[in-house]
């Protein structure tokens, strides 16, 4: 006769879960400012008239945040896990769509978190 498994509750795995970014790896969750999903994406592709032209004012790549102006003047603070503030510098155009958090820079899209 075999011992049977210790079960671990729901609530201890969920707990021990965390996004692979932390570890330096890619990242493994859609949850604002991490992996773009391809939903989110499409979603801003089909409403081009949400999308703001902006310059990139301030970037932190130890925090991954980035500040961005738009061109009407209002000023948005984003947190990105995959290295958006990397591929950015001050005074770098990029293009907001502030309805479904995605920043473009160049042909490259980022789920961004507000802050």
């Amino acid at each position: 006769m075999s011992t049977p498994l210790p079960r671990l509750s729901p609530l201890e795995v969920s707990e021990r879960a965390a996004c692979m970014c932390r570890h330096g790896d890619v990242c493994s969750s859609f949850a604002p400012g991490h992996s773009l999903h391809l939903i989110q994406a499409r979603l801003a592709s089909a409403t081009p008239s949400d999308w703001v032209d902006a310059l990139v004012e301030t970037t932190d790549a130890a925090t991954g945040s980035l500040t961005v102006r738009t061109l009407d003047g209002d000023s948005h603070t984003l947190w990105n896990a995959a290295g958006a503030a990397l591929e950015t510098q001050p005074g770098s155009p990029v293009a907001l769509h502030r309805r479904y958090h995605v920043l473009a820079v160049g042909g490259t899209r980022f789920n961004v978190a507000p802050l």
